[in-house]
Protein backbone atom coordinates (compact mmCIF):
# COMPACT_ATOMS: atom_id res chain seq x y z
CA UNK A 1 0.00 0.00 0.00
CA UNK A 2 1.86 3.25 -0.69
CA UNK A 3 1.61 6.44 1.51
CA UNK A 4 -1.51 8.85 1.21
CA UNK A 5 -0.79 11.61 -0.63
CA UNK A 6 -1.15 15.06 0.68
CA UNK A 7 -3.77 17.67 -1.33
CA UNK A 8 -3.55 20.87 -2.41
CA UNK A 9 -6.78 22.36 -1.22
CA UNK A 10 -9.30 23.82 -4.40
CA UNK A 11 -11.79 25.65 -2.82
CA UNK A 12 -10.44 28.83 -2.86
CA UNK A 13 -13.44 31.11 -3.32
CA UNK A 14 -15.60 32.75 -1.02
CA UNK A 15 -18.49 34.32 -2.82
CA UNK A 16 -22.39 34.31 -1.76
CA UNK A 17 -22.77 38.08 -2.24
CA UNK A 18 -22.06 37.35 -6.31
CA UNK A 19 -25.46 36.92 -8.31
CA UNK A 20 -27.04 33.56 -9.25
CA UNK A 21 -25.90 34.26 -12.80
CA UNK A 22 -22.59 34.04 -11.83
CA UNK A 23 -22.73 30.27 -11.25
CA UNK A 24 -23.77 29.11 -14.60
CA UNK A 25 -24.29 25.68 -15.55
CA UNK A 26 -22.80 25.50 -18.55
CA UNK A 27 -19.19 24.16 -18.89
CA UNK A 28 -16.78 23.83 -21.47
CA UNK A 29 -16.61 20.24 -22.76
CA UNK A 30 -13.03 18.74 -22.16
CA UNK A 31 -11.22 16.72 -24.65
CA UNK A 32 -12.39 13.26 -25.24
CA UNK A 33 -9.25 12.20 -23.03
CA UNK A 34 -10.28 14.25 -20.17
CA UNK A 35 -13.25 13.89 -17.89
CA UNK A 36 -13.08 16.60 -14.93
CA UNK A 37 -14.82 19.74 -15.31
CA UNK A 38 -15.12 22.68 -12.91
CA UNK A 39 -13.86 24.09 -9.87
CA UNK A 40 -15.57 23.67 -6.18
CA UNK A 41 -15.68 26.85 -4.20
CA UNK A 42 -16.36 28.28 -0.62
CA UNK A 43 -18.60 29.70 1.24
CA UNK A 44 -20.20 31.06 3.77
CA UNK A 45 -23.92 31.04 5.44
CA UNK A 46 -25.63 34.22 5.47
CA UNK A 47 -27.27 35.46 8.57
CA UNK A 48 -30.62 35.41 7.34
CA UNK A 49 -32.01 32.38 8.70
CA UNK A 50 -33.05 30.80 5.51
CA UNK A 51 -32.62 26.87 4.85
CA UNK A 52 -29.91 25.19 2.99
CA UNK A 53 -32.00 25.10 -0.23
CA UNK A 54 -31.41 28.85 -0.45
CA UNK A 55 -27.51 28.33 -0.54
CA UNK A 56 -28.22 25.01 -2.71
CA UNK A 57 -30.50 26.99 -5.24
CA UNK A 58 -28.12 30.04 -5.18
CA UNK A 59 -25.48 27.80 -6.35
CA UNK A 60 -27.39 25.73 -8.99
CA UNK A 61 -26.22 22.85 -6.79
CA UNK A 62 -28.99 19.94 -5.54
CA UNK A 63 -30.10 19.84 -1.44
CA UNK A 64 -27.90 16.70 -1.15
CA UNK A 65 -25.09 17.13 -2.68
CA UNK A 66 -24.16 20.19 -0.74
CA UNK A 67 -25.00 17.76 2.38
CA UNK A 68 -22.75 15.25 1.35
CA UNK A 69 -19.84 17.89 0.46
CA UNK A 70 -20.61 19.44 4.13
CA UNK A 71 -22.17 16.56 6.70
CA UNK A 72 -23.44 17.28 9.98
CA UNK A 73 -25.13 20.58 7.93
CA UNK A 74 -28.66 21.27 9.35
CA UNK A 75 -30.59 21.28 6.32
CA UNK A 76 -33.45 23.62 7.95
CA UNK A 77 -31.25 25.97 9.42
CA UNK A 78 -27.62 26.35 8.91
CA UNK A 79 -26.23 27.61 11.54
CA UNK A 80 -24.39 30.99 10.19
CA UNK A 81 -21.06 32.34 9.85
CA UNK A 82 -20.53 28.62 8.75
CA UNK A 83 -18.07 27.72 5.65
CA UNK A 84 -19.40 25.54 3.32
CA UNK A 85 -17.74 23.24 0.23
CA UNK A 86 -20.37 23.87 -2.91
CA UNK A 87 -19.28 21.21 -5.12
CA UNK A 88 -19.30 22.71 -8.69
CA UNK A 89 -16.36 20.32 -9.84
CA UNK A 90 -17.31 16.73 -11.42
CA UNK A 91 -16.20 14.23 -13.55
CA UNK A 92 -18.47 13.52 -16.48
CA UNK A 93 -20.01 10.09 -16.48
CA UNK A 94 -18.77 7.16 -18.24
CA UNK A 95 -21.44 7.52 -21.10
CA UNK A 96 -21.37 8.91 -24.78
CA UNK A 97 -21.59 12.87 -24.57
CA UNK A 98 -24.77 12.79 -26.71
CA UNK A 99 -28.37 14.08 -26.01
CA UNK A 100 -29.12 13.84 -22.01
CA UNK A 101 -27.58 11.87 -19.56
CA UNK A 102 -29.50 11.63 -16.67
CA UNK A 103 -26.84 10.09 -13.48
CA UNK A 104 -29.60 8.79 -10.53
CA UNK A 105 -26.73 8.14 -8.05
CA UNK A 106 -25.25 11.72 -8.18
CA UNK A 107 -29.02 13.41 -9.09
CA UNK A 108 -27.59 15.71 -11.85
CA UNK A 109 -28.87 15.40 -15.21
CA UNK A 110 -25.91 16.60 -18.07
CA UNK A 111 -26.86 18.15 -21.28
CA UNK A 112 -24.81 17.71 -24.14
CA UNK A 113 -26.18 20.60 -27.19
CA UNK A 114 -25.66 19.17 -30.72
CA UNK A 115 -22.79 21.16 -32.10
CA UNK A 116 -21.36 22.85 -29.16
CA UNK A 117 -18.40 22.25 -26.80
CA UNK A 118 -20.40 22.64 -24.00
CA UNK A 119 -21.71 20.94 -20.90
CA UNK A 120 -24.96 22.07 -19.12
CA UNK A 121 -25.18 20.78 -15.69
CA UNK A 122 -28.60 20.75 -13.43
CA UNK A 123 -29.34 19.16 -10.14
CA UNK A 124 -32.83 17.04 -10.34
CA UNK A 125 -35.57 15.39 -7.71
CA UNK A 126 -35.38 11.55 -8.95
CA UNK A 127 -37.94 8.28 -7.69
CA UNK A 128 -38.32 7.67 -4.20
CA UNK A 129 -38.33 4.21 -2.44
CA UNK A 130 -41.27 2.35 -3.96
CA UNK A 131 -41.27 4.76 -6.99
CA UNK A 132 -37.38 4.76 -8.08
CA UNK A 133 -36.68 5.89 -11.53
CA UNK A 134 -35.55 3.54 -13.90
CA UNK A 135 -32.55 3.08 -15.54
CA UNK A 136 -32.75 3.09 -19.50
CA UNK A 137 -31.80 4.29 -22.68
CA UNK A 138 -34.67 6.38 -24.65
CA UNK A 139 -35.63 9.70 -26.18
CA UNK A 140 -37.82 12.79 -25.89
CA UNK A 141 -41.21 11.58 -27.71
CA UNK A 142 -42.85 15.02 -26.97
CA UNK A 143 -42.33 18.45 -25.34
CA UNK A 144 -45.37 20.00 -23.01
CA UNK A 145 -45.54 23.30 -21.88
CA UNK A 146 -48.34 24.03 -18.91
CA UNK A 147 -48.61 20.61 -18.89
CA UNK A 148 -52.11 18.75 -16.37
CA UNK A 149 -51.40 16.28 -13.91
CA UNK A 150 -53.15 12.61 -14.19
CA UNK A 151 -52.07 11.03 -10.93
CA UNK A 152 -51.52 6.93 -11.66
CA UNK A 153 -53.87 4.86 -9.79
CA UNK A 154 -50.73 3.97 -7.69
CA UNK A 155 -49.94 7.38 -7.29
CA UNK A 156 -53.32 8.12 -5.80
CA UNK A 157 -53.22 5.23 -3.20
CA UNK A 158 -49.66 6.67 -2.38
CA UNK A 159 -51.25 9.61 -1.44
CA UNK A 160 -54.59 8.32 -0.23
CA UNK A 161 -52.62 6.31 2.97
CA UNK A 162 -51.53 9.98 3.83
CA UNK A 163 -55.13 11.37 4.00
CA UNK A 164 -54.90 12.76 0.65
CA UNK A 165 -57.29 13.11 -2.10
CA UNK A 166 -55.93 13.35 -5.37
CA UNK A 167 -58.21 15.06 -8.06
CA UNK A 168 -58.41 13.01 -11.58
CA UNK A 169 -56.57 15.50 -13.30
CA UNK A 170 -54.75 18.72 -11.98
CA UNK A 171 -55.05 21.26 -14.17
CA UNK A 172 -52.03 23.37 -15.81
CA UNK A 173 -51.05 26.53 -13.51
CA UNK A 174 -48.73 27.57 -10.63
CA UNK A 175 -50.12 24.99 -8.64
CA UNK A 176 -49.57 21.90 -10.66
CA UNK A 177 -46.59 19.67 -9.25
CA UNK A 178 -45.26 19.03 -12.85
CA UNK A 179 -44.79 22.64 -13.39
CA UNK A 180 -44.89 24.78 -16.63
CA UNK A 181 -42.97 22.59 -18.83
CA UNK A 182 -42.52 19.00 -19.28
CA UNK A 183 -40.36 16.60 -21.58
CA UNK A 184 -42.21 13.45 -21.95
CA UNK A 185 -39.91 9.93 -22.32
CA UNK A 186 -40.49 7.40 -25.02
CA UNK A 187 -40.21 4.32 -22.60
CA UNK A 188 -43.17 2.54 -21.73
CA UNK A 189 -46.36 4.05 -22.15
CA UNK A 190 -44.50 7.56 -21.82
CA UNK A 191 -45.29 7.83 -17.63
CA UNK A 192 -41.99 9.13 -16.68
CA UNK A 193 -41.32 12.65 -17.47
CA UNK A 194 -38.25 15.36 -17.27
CA UNK A 195 -40.89 18.23 -15.93
CA UNK A 196 -40.69 20.96 -13.32
CA UNK A 197 -42.02 21.43 -9.67
CA UNK A 198 -44.15 23.90 -7.75
CA UNK A 199 -42.41 23.12 -4.22
CA UNK A 200 -39.28 24.75 -3.00
CA UNK A 201 -38.39 21.86 -2.02
CA UNK A 202 -37.00 18.49 -3.30
CA UNK A 203 -34.28 19.15 -6.11
CA UNK A 204 -30.78 16.90 -5.56
CA UNK A 205 -33.45 14.65 -3.33
CA UNK A 206 -35.49 11.32 -3.80
CA UNK A 207 -39.15 12.47 -3.88
CA UNK A 208 -40.94 12.15 -7.12
CA UNK A 209 -42.78 9.41 -8.14
CA UNK A 210 -40.27 8.65 -10.69
CA UNK A 211 -40.08 11.32 -12.82
CA UNK A 212 -36.93 13.72 -13.36
CA UNK A 213 -37.42 17.61 -11.54
CA UNK A 214 -36.27 20.63 -11.97
CA UNK A 215 -35.90 24.19 -10.55
CA UNK A 216 -38.14 26.20 -12.21
CA UNK A 217 -35.60 28.18 -14.23
CA UNK A 218 -33.61 25.05 -15.40
CA UNK A 219 -36.98 23.24 -17.08
CA UNK A 220 -37.87 26.42 -18.69
CA UNK A 221 -34.23 26.35 -20.01
CA UNK A 222 -33.67 23.11 -21.10
CA UNK A 223 -37.50 22.93 -22.14
CA UNK A 224 -36.17 25.77 -24.82
CA UNK A 225 -33.22 23.89 -26.16
CA UNK A 226 -34.02 19.90 -26.34
CA UNK A 227 -35.44 19.18 -29.31
CA UNK A 228 -38.17 16.15 -29.99
CA UNK A 229 -36.09 13.27 -30.29
CA UNK A 230 -32.93 13.66 -28.59
CA UNK A 231 -31.36 10.85 -27.22
CA UNK A 232 -31.99 10.43 -22.92
CA UNK A 233 -29.85 7.94 -20.58
CA UNK A 234 -30.36 7.55 -17.91
CA UNK A 235 -27.82 5.55 -15.33
CA UNK A 236 -26.52 4.90 -11.81
CA UNK A 237 -23.14 5.60 -11.50
CA UNK A 238 -22.37 5.78 -7.34
CA UNK A 239 -18.60 6.00 -8.44
CA UNK A 240 -16.87 7.75 -11.65
CA UNK A 241 -13.23 7.96 -11.96
CA UNK A 242 -11.02 9.63 -14.61
CA UNK A 243 -7.61 9.09 -15.71
CA UNK A 244 -6.84 12.85 -17.41
CA UNK A 245 -4.16 13.61 -19.97
CA UNK A 246 -1.52 14.48 -17.39
CA UNK A 247 -1.76 11.68 -15.69
CA UNK A 248 -3.64 12.45 -12.55
CA UNK A 249 -6.34 10.57 -11.34
CA UNK A 250 -9.17 11.19 -9.98
CA UNK A 251 -12.24 9.40 -8.06
CA UNK A 252 -15.74 10.56 -7.32
CA UNK A 253 -17.72 8.62 -4.77
CA UNK A 254 -21.73 9.77 -3.89
CA UNK A 255 -24.07 7.43 -1.32
CA UNK A 256 -25.96 5.11 -3.59
CA UNK A 257 -29.42 4.90 -3.89
CA UNK A 258 -31.12 3.12 -1.02
CA UNK A 259 -32.89 0.33 -1.73
CA UNK A 260 -35.36 -0.21 1.21
CA UNK A 261 -35.93 1.89 4.43
CA UNK A 262 -33.44 0.49 6.38
CA UNK A 263 -30.46 0.97 4.02
CA UNK A 264 -28.02 3.63 5.09
CA UNK A 265 -26.36 5.32 2.00
CA UNK A 266 -23.72 6.33 4.19
CA UNK A 267 -22.72 2.87 4.96
CA UNK A 268 -24.59 0.51 2.51
CA UNK A 269 -21.99 -1.57 -0.06
CA UNK A 270 -21.64 0.45 -2.92
CA UNK A 271 -20.98 -2.16 -6.42
CA UNK A 272 -18.06 -1.39 -8.10
CA UNK A 273 -17.89 -3.04 -11.92
CA UNK A 274 -14.74 -4.45 -13.52
CA UNK A 275 -13.11 -1.32 -15.11
CA UNK A 276 -13.84 0.31 -11.85
CA UNK A 277 -12.17 -2.30 -9.69
CA UNK A 278 -9.10 -2.24 -12.25
CA UNK A 279 -8.92 1.40 -11.64
CA UNK A 280 -8.89 1.43 -7.74
CA UNK A 281 -6.36 -1.63 -7.70
CA UNK A 282 -3.92 0.22 -10.04
CA UNK A 283 -0.31 0.68 -8.99
CA UNK A 284 -0.72 4.40 -10.18
CA UNK A 285 -3.59 4.90 -7.72
CA UNK A 286 -3.22 5.93 -4.32
CA UNK A 287 -4.89 3.28 -1.94
CA UNK A 288 -5.28 5.07 1.01
CA UNK A 289 -7.38 8.07 -0.73
CA UNK A 290 -9.13 5.59 -2.20
CA UNK A 291 -10.56 4.23 1.33
CA UNK A 292 -10.73 7.88 2.29
CA UNK A 293 -13.30 8.70 -0.78
CA UNK A 294 -14.55 5.21 -0.55
CA UNK A 295 -16.09 5.91 2.96
CA UNK A 296 -16.66 9.55 2.98
CA UNK A 297 -18.64 9.28 0.05
CA UNK A 298 -18.17 13.59 -0.54
CA UNK A 299 -19.49 13.55 -3.61
CA UNK A 300 -16.64 15.53 -5.01
CA UNK A 301 -13.75 14.87 -6.96
CA UNK A 302 -10.50 13.67 -5.06
CA UNK A 303 -7.12 13.34 -6.50
CA UNK A 304 -5.63 9.85 -6.19
CA UNK A 305 -2.19 9.69 -7.73
CA UNK A 306 0.65 11.82 -7.64
CA UNK A 307 -0.33 15.24 -8.60
CA UNK A 308 1.84 18.82 -8.36
CA UNK A 309 4.43 18.74 -5.35
CA UNK A 310 3.46 19.97 -2.01
CA UNK A 311 4.88 19.51 1.36
CA UNK A 312 3.12 19.05 5.27
CA UNK A 313 2.19 22.89 5.21
CA UNK A 314 -0.52 22.39 2.04
CA UNK A 315 -3.95 22.34 3.75
CA UNK A 316 -6.47 19.14 2.42
CA UNK A 317 -9.48 20.46 1.30
CA UNK A 318 -12.63 19.95 3.29
CA UNK A 319 -13.44 16.34 1.45
CA UNK A 320 -10.68 15.11 3.73
CA UNK A 321 -10.86 17.26 7.07
CA UNK A 322 -14.23 15.76 7.65
CA UNK A 323 -14.25 13.05 10.42
CA UNK A 324 -14.31 9.87 8.98
CA UNK A 325 -17.64 8.48 10.41
CA UNK A 326 -18.69 5.74 7.80
CA UNK A 327 -19.14 2.20 9.45
CA UNK A 328 -20.36 -1.04 8.45
CA UNK A 329 -19.27 -2.45 5.06
CA UNK A 330 -15.28 -2.54 5.23
CA UNK A 331 -12.83 -0.84 2.69
CA UNK A 332 -11.33 -4.17 1.85
CA UNK A 333 -15.07 -5.47 0.99
CA UNK A 334 -15.13 -2.37 -1.14
CA UNK A 335 -12.06 -3.26 -3.32
CA UNK A 336 -12.05 -7.15 -2.73
CA UNK A 337 -12.73 -9.53 -5.29
CA UNK A 338 -16.35 -10.52 -3.55
CA UNK A 339 -17.15 -6.56 -5.54
CA UNK A 340 -20.47 -7.22 -7.47
CA UNK A 341 -21.07 -5.64 -10.92
CA UNK A 342 -23.04 -2.37 -10.53
CA UNK A 343 -26.02 -1.68 -12.54
CA UNK A 344 -25.77 0.26 -15.86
Amino acid sequence: MKPALRLAGALLLTCFGLSASTFATEYPLPPPDSRLIGENILTQVPDNKHPLEDIASHYKVGLLGMLEANPGTDPWLPKAGTQLTVPLQMILPDTPREGIVVNLAELRLYYYPKGEEKVIVYPIGIGQLGAATPVMVTSISQKIPNPTWTPTANIRKRYAKEGVTLPAVVPAGPDNPMGLFALRLARGTGQYLIHGTNAKFGIGMRVSSGCIRLRTEDIEALFARVPKGTRVQIINQPVKYAVEPDGKRYVEVHQPLSRTDKDDPQTMPIALNAEMKTFLKSDKSDTALIKEALARRSGMPVLVSSGEPVNHDTPLPAVLQAPQQAQGQTIGEAMGETTTLSPQ
